[in-house]
């Protein structure tokens, strides 16, 4: 596969930011965020003839949402850690690629090929002259074409990502909905900064990336149903047919992740299964859906040593259906409700080293699917590489009722990894 740049710009808002807006300060919860980016690619079929201008049309309309959303053309300034709302604009790069679509998404299809489709430049924005969003626009050979975009987890997280393009692609319709009239950055007003630092994470350095690989698992929703009506049978528990495919996939995940845990270390290990839980729609005071900036908590599980899928589906379950019970009762502008997602983060840095720690992101329900610039919807949605071991994220299939996982394994680890998936799968 070669992959060449045609074309590299940087795209400006349409109407210049005034000075009023000129700082976007953080909120307490995008100060507590860690420096890595957020990276999603959207691939479409062959557009039309009448759309051969597509990219120039994509950076016209971009130019209209990142009036709406201008944070985006800012810059980062780590100390007083504002963004810089000074225009200086997002990157744009339109490709080529001298393969078909088909090649890379057949049963056969190389997941760590799809990062080949975001920015070139995908590192975490940490110097004032980093772009906090860049865009990398790639048409195949069959006409195809792939929409890759990697921005700052600083002031974005997977439902602003999502909402950005859904707002881009309306717009670029030439329709603006009235739905996106409420798209903005608020996460600062919500939850006001507090001066806090984030506590960085580890990550693979570019020497070691050769270690590593990613695999995708699809459960299928015809899976889905049987490994719930065999876990059904296996418990004589009826009950379990109410575990949604996200809390099942994670309870399949996760045990795979524990069997793997105790082949290294030789011995079985307490385990905790944490999941990022976007707070939109679920307190009692409202945070609408397209609020933008990092609007997450976190759901961690009781720990304990788990020996089945099922008994790790009930603690996955509990916990979900605890922390939004919780939330739903708490007012964000309280200081209660505030305090209750500060916990959350100084929960999270109580578990104990000695605790086998499973980390998995669900993306599924945000509506990806949906981004239709003009030329239809994607026919596939894949998240970028996080470079962090055993990285796990979770999306929705293409027909909305399955689940797709992207893991980034340590490749000696991989034949236990799915050894143990595909026995849990089948084997409650």
């Amino acid at each position: 596969m070669k992959l060449s740049k045609q074309s590299s710009t940087f795209i400006k808002p349409f109407v210049p930011t005034p000075e009023t807006h000129r700082h976007f300060k953080l909120g307490f919860i995008d100060e507590l965020t860690i420096l890595c980016n957020v990276k999603v690619i959207l691939f479409f079929s062959p557009i039309s003839d009448q759309n051969r201008n597509f990219v120039v049309g994509l950076e016209k309309s971009l130019e209209k949402t990142l009036t709406r959303l201008y944070p985006l053309a800012g810059r980062y300034v780590d100390e007083p850690q504002i963004v810089e709302c000074n225009d200086e604009g997002v990157e744009f790069i339109h490709a080529e690629v001298n393969i078909k679509f088909q090649e890379i998404h057949g049963s056969g299809m190389d997941p760590n090929l799809v990062d080949k489709f975001i920015s070139f430049n995908t590192r975490a924005a940490h110097k004032l002259t980093d772009p906090l969003l860049s865009i990398q626009v790639t048409k195949f050979e069959c006409g195809g074409v792939a929409v890759g975009v990697s921005a700052t987890h600083k002031i974005v997280d997977a439902s602003t990502l999502c909402t950005f393009l859904n707002v881009w692609a309306a717009i670029n319709r030439e329709e603006n909905e009235f739905e996106f009239s409420g798209a903005c950055f608020n996460s600062s007003s919500l939850f006001p900064a507090r001066g806090l630092r984030s506590t960085d994470i580890p990550t693979i350095s570019d020497d070691m990336l050769s270690k590593y690989t990613r695999k995708k698992y699809s459960f299928s929703e015809s899976e889905i149903s049987n490994i719930r009506a065999k876990a059904a049978f296996a418990s004589g528990d009826t009950s379990i047919r109410r575990w949604s495919k996200v809390q099942l996939a994670i309870a399949i995940l996760s045990k795979a992740f524990i069997d793997l845990d105790r082949a290294i270390n030789k011995y079985p290990r307490e385990s905790v299964v944490v999941q990022p839980m976007n707070l939109r729609g679920k307190m009692a005071s409202l945070i609408p859906k397209h609020s933008c900036g990092n609007l997450l908590t976190f759901c961690i599980t009781k720990s304990g040593i788990f020996e089945t899928t099922i008994e790790l589906a009930d603690v996955i379950s509990d916990a979900i259906k605890k922390a939004v019970n919780n939330y739903s009762k708490l007012h964000h502008d309280t200081e209660e409700g505030k305090s209750m997602v500060w916990d959350s983060v100084l929960e999270m840095a109580k578990i104990p080293k000695s605790t086998h720690l499973i980390g998995i992101g669900s993306w599924c329900g945000f509506p990806f699917y949906e981004a239709n610039f003009g030329f239809g919807k994607p026919i596939w949605v894949a998240p970028g590489t996080v470079p962090m071991e055993n990285a796990t994220y979770l999306l929705d299939d293409a027909g909305g009722n399955g689940v797709e996982a992207h893991v980034f394994l340590e490749v000696n680890d991989v034949p236990i990894f799915e050894k143990s998936l595909n026995a849990n799968a089948l084997r409650a």
